[in-house]
């Protein structure tokens, strides 16, 4: 090609280019959570590896349905269906039925990101969406906890049970988590216990320090912006320390509101969601400290003993609003 050639070349943005594809993002973000999968392999046994399968698969095949071989629209092929799904199963208990997890799959592709126009389209977390909507389907089997035994081969619960038919009874290995036991009977749990995992509750709410270090790596990687965490955290820690100096005896300290139930898992993999998080970063900043803040109240004084999934799901729905009024000056006009 000649320079005269080369010189009237017309192509269209972007004209700067990133290595970091979605794809590439996509995978790095599963690598990280093999680790996490692991450990609640290691708490709970078999059940994991069915809950994470039956999730993919259902969120896979969701992708399939509503997108079809459309690549403008589909995503079944860069990952983040897979994404999708292993935080669906991380946000559930170990003893869940698997039909309702296939479900819970289906609705968190189908009304959480295809019915929004498909992968960069959805306002809220399609994970979120799709335990949200488990929570208000199913509230005795999402609630019932089975704590952690070791025993590799075996099923917790009532993870095999039939389709709209009654399970066996699991009342007599049903644990409270550390947020119940908290929440309506004031009695903490150690923190070294919380730190590494060894506690009733979801998938995801197992070894801490393993989801702080994960945390760190996603932020040294530029996969999620510090902004988030950080905010969150420090919302968490202020508002909730307030209230543990108030009155230790009814409201938790700050370590154990930032170590227990899902903080970690949904500040570190679900509120640094690039599609459903704000953009600018004044915006950022409103989005993490909102969250945090809604979540000690929701704790504190709400109906139920958590609350990161309300919290997410309301601030992702509030993030056109933020994105609306943070914007970045434009160089040479006026705010």
């Amino acid at each position: 090609m000649s320079i005269a050639t080369r010189r009237m070349e017309v192509s269209t943005a972007p004209f700067l280019k990133d290595p970091a594809t979605t794809p590439k993002i996509m995978f790095t973000v599963i690598y990280t959570l093999l680790p996490v999968i692991l450990v609640a392999f290691y708490f709970f046994g078999l059940s994991v590896l069915l809950l994470s399968f039956t999730a993919v698969f259902a969120c896979l095949l969701a992708e399939r349905i509503f997108n079809g071989s459309d690549q403008r629209t589909g995503s079944w092929r860069d990952g983040s269906a897979v994404i999708t799904g292993l935080l669906l199963a991380l946000t559930l208990p170990p003893g869940f039925p698997l039909w309702m997890v296939f479900v819970g799959g289906m609705v968190a592709i189908g009304m959480g990101k295809a019915m929004w126009g498909g992968l960069g389209q959805n306002i809220f977390n399609p994970a979120l969406l799709g335990r949200a909507f488990l929570q208000a389907a199913f509230p005795t089997a999402i609630t019932t906890w089975t704590p952690p035994g070791n025993n590799y081969l075996s099923l917790s619960g009532t993870n095999v049970a039939l389709p709209f038919l009654q399970g066996r009874n699991v009342d007599s290995i049903s644990g409270a988590t550390p947020l119940a036991q908290m929440k309506f009977e004031q009695i903490p749990t150690d923190i070294i216990q919380l730190l590494f995992g060894n506690t009733s509750g979801s998938l995801g709410e197992t070894c801490g320090v393993l989801l702080i270090i994960l945390g760190i790596y996603l932020v040294i990687k530029r996969i999620i912006n510090w902004r988030i965490p950080v905010s969150i955290l420090l919302a968490v820690m202020i508002l909730s320390g307030v209230f543990y100096l108030i009155d230790p005896e009814i409201y938790p300290s700050p370590v154990f509101m930032i170590l227990s139930g899902g903080l970690l898992l949904g500040t570190v993999y679900m509120a640094t969601d690039l599609v459903t998080s704000p953009m600018t970063p004044k915006g950022i900043w409103i989005f993490g400290i909102g969250i945090g803040i809604i979540v000690v109240l929701i704790r504190n004084w709400g109906g139920l003993p958590e609350g990161v999934m309300y919290a997410i799901l309301l601030m992702n729905g509030a993030t056109p609003l933020i994105n609306r009024f943070t914007k970045i000056r434009t160089y040479g006009h006026k705010n």
